[in-house]
């Protein structure tokens, strides 16, 4: 099963009972755009009881395709990581 953006409004609006439909998208849109906007710029994103979000610079490296087994080069990148905290890592291990 898959959790969705639409998932995570009706969840907020559920649990907040003060707050319109509206509201609770707007909550969920203004995280997800602040969570984007740091790793954007390079910033860890550091949730406390759930995990970290670090940005990691990949170098360039030799690849190959494996259908035709022909080398070219991959270029450099940013990735995202997930590193869970030690409370979620626990609870998802019970």
């Amino acid at each position: 099963m898959t959790l969705t953006k639409a998932d995570i409004v009706q969840q907020v609006y559920k649990n907040h009972e003060g707050l319109t439909k509206a509201q609770a998208t707007d909550s969920v849109e203004a995280f997800l755009k602040i969570s984007k906007g740091a790793l954007i710029d390079g910033t860890d994103l550091l949730l406390s009881g759930f995990g970290k979000f670090n940005v990691k610079d990949k170098n360039a490296r030799r690849g190959r395709n494996p259908q035709t087994g022909s080398e070219l080069t991959l270029d450099a990148r940013r990735v995202v990581t997930f590193k869970p905290s030690g409370i979620l890592r626990e609870k998802i291990n019970d």
